[in-house]
């Protein structure tokens, strides 16, 4: 395997389904460190890498590329005790004082003059809590005092209501136990929107209102809190009974996380900032930390080693040990605006399982298999409204998504491709760019207007969430909408706004076993012109990876439909070419019913009969579902 070359040897005994242990984590760690070394400026404060610059410029570039590099290196050393074979203390010890230091041309852009300055700060002020003895401890009265200017732009500034409220919590708090200054109000503000932001199953979205579920609930939302949790001064804001609740919380949610971990290792591919890769491994280390009770260490570390195994045997990093921006293979365009060359080493969030020694139990315990592993699954995930189905024989992890879209129900925007697919999974990424916004292709159940565009559901209402004990079944209702929209627009991962054009309401409703979904696809009532219908598949690369392979099988109210395989060149972070199957049936059809496929063994298709209730569904296995259509 191209990632494991240089590595130790598998450890088959402690660890039999990835062979990962913690030395492999040191080695692919230190590995990712010293290939920034030759991109450090001189007087080490910046890294300056290669590639594409971010709406904040190079200067920002440079910090980004530091601090979260330096988490990296403050895992290692709490994990260590201090002790620092490689002499990455002092490369960074000196990069933060010159970045600090006012006066110095390298010095780091101001929290008030780059807002994604107060991003990296977070990191910096974490390190420095996780690292005191050996780095705050040994800085000179003077170096002290540039960091703590520097950090002291987070107080009073303005944060966005998202999971930056925590950058600021985490250095405000910081600078309270060096003396710095702070404003309570900032903390207490934090503290109450994190629990507007908390959801069913111990799941947060990153948002008070918007139904923003992506891996920020892990990597942000249940990171930072726990962490914030064991600094010191936080008991004067509760944080002794906060605390409780969080790791509850935390346990809540890995008991759903690790089902989102196909048997090769890879996490399910959805959701903005994906180019960081490892990160989704961070919320599980949160967790042997914490010492949650619902996840076993053994499956806590079998699945943060198999989320690194699946982009290293994938080629990440690259020869040259750099981490791109994409997630398989560089891709650029997989990037938000606000990322830069740097920006991909906040995966340095997934090697947290560092800052444990060697001795602690999720580093010592066997490892256990994931939950595909160990047979087919299937979940209903209330909080982001998705339909989980698992297949052991492929180890291949589809969503059906009738909840997420990082949207306010009612709004009218253009679908967020990470997000409002109807479908994600382990083998697939939705195409992304402009023209995929614009004239989404993959994952739909929509009408066309006149000229043939599929329209939007962003802001569609959630219906039924269930699991009969054979499927599992979810609807929901969309108002369809076109939008004329100007590119260029910021992208943050929400969809963008224009001139909108309305049409019919179209009820969806899936019901999902194995590697099939039942998908039925109901017009409204709409004055004037019917709309056809189109159903569209998984975006698939043509001859993919293990023999996987999807279908799109028309069922009911198709008759005249046509179908077609529809090839897209150049937008997928995954394959230079992708293909997806579409179904387009006439406005005559009030109700058009497929059958979506998607894995190694298909086999024949589930059948439906329409009856007074809606939908029977006969699976390939003789099981029996019903399925009501809004």
């Amino acid at each position: 395997m191209p990632g494991l070359r240089g590595l130790p040897p598998l450890d088959l005994e402690l660890s039999p389904h990835s062979g990962f242990t913690r030395e492999h984590w040191v080695a692919v760690a230190d590995r990712l460190l010293l290939a920034l070394r030759p991109y450090f400026s001189p007087g080490r404060a910046r890294i300056e890498l290669p590639g594409q610059v971010s709406s904040s410029g190079r200067d920002s570039d440079g910090l980004e590329g530091f601090a979260r590099s330096f988490l990296l290196v403050g895992f290692r050393l709490a994990g260590e005790h201090g002790a620092d074979e490689n002499g990455f203390l002092d490369w960074y010890r000196a990069g933060l004082i010159t970045g600090t230091d006012p006066r110095s041309p390298e010095r780091w852009p101001r929290l008030d003059e780059r807002d994604q300055a107060k991003v990296e700060a977070a990191s910096i002020a974490l390190v420095l809590e996780l690292t005191r003895p050996w780095l705050w401890d040994t800085l000179s009265a003077t170096e002290q005092a540039n960091i703590v200017g520097w950090l002291e732009g987070a107080v009073g500034a303005w944060y966005p209501d998202n999971n930056w409220v925590w950058f600021q919590a985490v250095v405000e708090t910081f600078l309270a136990s060096v003396g710095g200054r702070f404003a309570a109000a900032d903390i207490e503000h934090a503290l109450a929107f994190h629990a507007a932001c908390s959801r069913a199953g111990g799941w947060y979205a990153d948002s008070a209102t918007e139904r923003a579920f992506d891996y920020y609930s892990g990597w942000a939302m249940q990171f930072y809190p726990l962490f914030w949790a064991s600094q010191p001064g936080t008991a004067a804001f509760g944080a002794a009974e906060l605390a409780p609740l969080w790791r509850a919380q935390l346990g809540d949610y890995l008991a759903d996380y690790v089902h989102l971990i196909g048997g090769d290792g890879m996490p399910v591919l959805q959701g903005r900032s994906l180019i960081y890769r490892f990160a989704a491994a961070a919320p599980l280390w949160s967790g042997a930390i914490a010492g949650v009770d619902t996840v076993s260490p053994g499956l806590l570390r079998r699945s943060a080693s198999g989320i690194l195994r699946a982009f290293l045997d994938r080629g990440v990093p690259g020869d040259d040990g750099l981490l791109s921006l994409g997630i398989t293979r560089p891709w650029p365009q997989m990037a938000q605006t606000y990322s830069g060359a740097g920006s991909p080493y906040w995966a340095a969030k997934g090697f947290s399982g560092l800052a444990l020694p060697a001795d602690h139990p999720v580093w010592t315990a066997v490892e256990e298999p994931l939950p595909v592993e160990r047979g087919d699954v299937r979940r209903v995930l209330r909080a982001p409204g998705w339909l989980l189905s698992g297949t052991a024989a492929d180890g291949v992890v589809r969503l059906v998504n009738h909840g997420t879209d990082h949207e306010v129900e009612g709004t009218q925007n253009a679908d967020p491709p990470l997000y409002a697919r109807l479908g994600y999974s382990t083998v697939t990424v939705p195409p992304l760019g402009m023209a995929a916004v614009a004239h989404p292709v993959d994952q739909l159940a929509t009408v066309l207007d006149a000229s043939g565009a599929p329209a939007h559901r962003a802001g569609f209402q959630p219906l039924e969430l269930a699991d009969d004990g054979v499927a599992a079944i979810g609807s929901s209702r969309a108002r369809a909408h076109w939008v004329e929209f100007e590119p260029g627009a910021r992208d943050h991962g929400s969809g963008y706004a224009g001139r909108v054009t309305v049409g019919p309401e179209v009820a969806v409703s899936s019901a999902v076993r194995g590697a099939w979904e039942v998908r039925a696809v109901r017009v409204l009532g709409e004055p004037g012109a019917a709309r056809a219908v189109r159903i569209a598949g998984w975006p698939i690369e043509p001859g993919a990876e293990r023999g996987i392979r999807s279908a799109l099988m028309p069922l009911l109210g198709a008759g005249d439909a046509r179908t077609e395989v529809v090839a897209v060149a150049g937008r997928s972070p995954l394959a230079d070419l992708v293909e997806v199957q579409q179904l387009t049936a006439p406005g005559t059809e009030s109700l058009v019913v497929a059958a979506v496929g998607l894995g190694a063994e298909l086999g024949e298709s589930p059948q439906v009969t329409e009856t007074e209730a809606g939908l029977r569904i006969t699976w390939p296995d003789g099981a029996l579902s019903e399925l009501a259509v809004p």
